[in-house]
């Protein structure tokens, strides 16, 4: 199978270079629950300052003993420390809830503006674009941000309060100690940094690597029936089995150079509070602190020295969320280019189908070298058929293509109704066009909504209707569950000829004036064919067609055929006066008399 460039092969070397500054793309949705962040801040606080307060405790109750004629002082302590108890479990598991609420808020809010924007993106980039990546990025990359937003970010958060409040006290219980911790600090924040950057390199790598394998397994899921019929499970399954190995070994490396990350981390936190703790056993023997100051100190360095310990564990993770943040930066930075200009010209109303190309010239965005469409011009009378024929790579789709605006041409005009499409919303020129596809696109869903996806707002009758003139209640009254029928992805559970007749169906219940037929009775049987046909007539009158014909009785039916090859309009006019010319569309002609009315007319 070909693999299409992804988006995220940008290279090892950028990677290197790359921080968590890509949360922050993550602040404006953030930003839409400010009341749920700052309760959550506020239990985060709450449940810190609990938790710092229990020292104190411990420093006054070894200062002041365990005799008998204390026990009231002690009883009252231990009361006491049972309110702080409860109150920390309430703080807890408040901001439990409350932050795990926003991560799952804020990944739901960010999914859904990433489909949003992909959905908005041009055709040339998913000309060079793997789906299967795509959707890695949607669901992985945003499960990871949701697991550091939800989980990491609140033990972060917690742990900073818990670190910068327990120095505090630290400096506050015996400012001499402080200093000797403060002294050390640098010592253990260089090799954090140093180790973090390799962290948000690797897990950047690791990321991508998971991504490819999904898209590869997304593409062969998709595409079983072709991969078993060739059979090719051997070789699908190697390739799969190579690219999850490669993702292993990614996420390997990162996973090593995390845990080096904690390793020296907690060596140089735990053993710079060791030496600490050393000298302030001496400051106890020589009467220059109370045990209890000593007791409480201790503490507050256990507490400092834990919250550092974890905030360089969850701190890979933020890396891995950061990787994950600017992959799905990279999709919302990118722009479509082709897109509405900021004032629209409104197509006229009500609409007429012209349909213009003037001096048209265009090669696609993945191969600006080959030209396929060269000084290509055509005019279409409004409720004209025009056949478009000639042999294959001569530009027939690609005029298609270019009425949709799904790309702009290099030179000339393309124009709907009098109005260049550039100058207009590509919004309002679609709406204008009813197509049917020469390879049916249908979802999993059932055969109603996938006839109504012409229409969205269509009612159950009209769909009926709009069946009703495609034949396609022919087979779907026969079924079980008739229109509430499930065809399976892509349409599977029907024959070829039954996925045309529902796109035939949607381009009925569109109702445009401008209709686009890339040979829309290609996969009927013979008298579904003549029946469909009669159907589009129908439908055709007065109304433009372009129809890319590949058969003989397609050709006949229209008003004028133009025959293209090179990328420019050769030849027009009627079947005898083409005939009588005797050039491309006479060989055409001939080929197909000579192998029977089922024969392409085209090379």
């Amino acid at each position: 199978m070909a693999r299409k460039t992804s988006t995220s092969e940008t290279g090892s070397e950028p990677a290197k270079r790359r921080s968590v500054r890509p949360l922050k793309s993550l602040l404006p949705y953030v930003a839409r629950h400010r009341g749920h962040v700052f309760a959550a801040l506020c239990a985060l606080v709450a449940a810190a300052g609990v938790t710092l307060a229990l020292p104190l405790a411990v420093r006054r109750m070894i200062d002041h003993g365990f005799s008998a004629a204390d026990s009231a002082f002690i009883d009252r302590y231990f009361a006491v420390l049972m309110v702080l108890a409860c109150a920390l479990a309430l703080a807890s598991a408040t901001r439990y809830y409350l932050v795990t609420w926003l991560g799952e808020r804020i990944v739901s809010d960010l999914r859904a503006h990433v489909f949003e924007h992909v959905t908005r993106l041009s055709a040339d980039f998913w000309d060079r674009s793997h789906s299967g990546e795509i959707v890695s990025r949607l669901t992985a990359d945003a499960t990871q941000i949701k697991s550091a937003v939800g989980a990491s970010a609140s033990i972060a958060l917690r742990n900073f309060f818990l670190f910068v409040g327990a120095v505090a006290m630290m400096v506050v219980t015996s400012p001499r100690l402080s200093a000797l911790v403060l002294l050390a600090i640098p010592f253990i924040v260089l090799p954090l940094v140093a180790f973090g950057r390799k962290v948000r390199a690797r897990s950047r790598l690791a990321q991508d690597t998971l991504a490819n394998a999904a898209a590869f397994a997304t593409e062969s899921i998709g595409a079983m029936r072709a991969l078993q019929a060739f059979t090719n499970e051997k070789s699908a399954v190697g390739h799969f089995t190579a690219a999850v190995d490669r993702a292993f070994e990614a996420a390997r490396s990162s996973t090593r150079a995390r845990a080096l990350l904690t390793a020296v981390a907690i060596f140089m936190v735990f053993g710079s509070v060791v030496a600490v703790l050393w000298i302030g056993a001496t400051d106890v023997l020589e009467g220059r602190l109370t045990p209890g100051t000593l007791s409480q100190f201790v503490l507050y360095s256990v507490f400092a020295a834990g919250a550092l310990g974890e905030l360089s564990q969850v701190w890979g993770e933020i890396a891995q969320a950061a990787g994950a943040a600017e992959r799905l930066s990279e999709l919302l930075a990118e722009q479509p280019t082709i897109a509405a200009p900021a004032t629209p010209v409104a197509l006229p109303e009500p609409a007429t189908g012209l349909v213009r190309l003037d001096a048209v010239r265009f090669a696609y965005p993945g191969a600006p070298d080959r030209v396929v469409l060269e000084d290509l011009s055509l005019a279409v009378s409004p409720g004209e058929k025009i056949a478009l024929v000639g042999p294959s790579g001569a530009g027939k789709s690609t005029v298609f293509h270019l009425l949709e605006r799904y790309y702009d041409p290099q030179s000339g005009t393309v124009s709907i109704d009098g109005v260049d499409v550039k100058a207009a919303d590509p919004t309002a020129v679609r709406d204008r066009i009813a197509i049917v596809p020469q390879d049916t696109v249908i979802f999993a869903d059932t055969i109603m909504e996938n006839i109504r996806y012409g229409r969205r707002d269509a009612s159950d009758e009209e769909v009926i209707a709009a069946a009703r003139t495609a034949l396609v209640d022919e087979f779907v009254e026969k079924l079980p569950a008739a229109w509430a029928t499930q065809v399976g992805e892509r349409g599977v559970t029907l024959s070829g000829g039954q996925r045309q007749r529902l796109a035939i169906a949607r381009a009925v219940l569109r109702a445009a004036p401008i209709l686009l037929l890339d040979e829309a009775t290609s996969a009927l049987d013979a008298e579904s064919e003549a029946l469909v046909h009669t159907a589009l007539e129908r439908l055709m009158v007065g109304r433009t067609t372009l129809v890319i014909a590949h058969r003989l009785a397609t050709v006949l039916a229209c008003d004028r055929i133009l025959v293209i090859d090179g990328g420019r309009v050769v030849e027009q006019g009627t079947h005898d006066e083409l005939v009588a010319k005797d050039g491309i569309y006479a060989r055409l002609a001939r080929l197909q008399f000579r192998t029977g009315e089922a024969g392409p007319l085209a090379d």
